[in-house]
């Protein structure tokens, strides 16, 4: 059997390329238009009265918080149940 020649593995050095698509910043892109849309108020309106578990973001109350702008709050807690909006 002939040995063929091995690879050098301590002198490999990455050239720093892991996809050749650009699927990633396109979906950054798509994602960034979403966020903050009418659309996405739209969609969590819906999945509230649907009686999904949404979360909104809203500005901190406690200004003394300052490390925490904005907390994730349930969206049950702000807009109240969706049973008594007769959906």
């Amino acid at each position: 059997m002939a040995k063929g020649k091995r690879s050098s593995g301590k002198t490999y050095v990455s050239k720093g390329i892991h996809c050749q698509h650009d699927r990633h910043g396109l979906r950054k892109k798509h994602r960034s238009e979403y966020v903050g849309s009418i659309q996405e108020a739209i969609n969590k309106r819906d999945a509230w009265r649907n009686f999904k578990n949404v979360v909104l973001t809203i500005e901190n109350p406690n200004k003394n918080e300052t490390a925490k702008r904005f907390i994730r709050v349930n969206a049950r807690d702000i807009w109240g149940s969706p049973k008594r909006q007769g959906a």
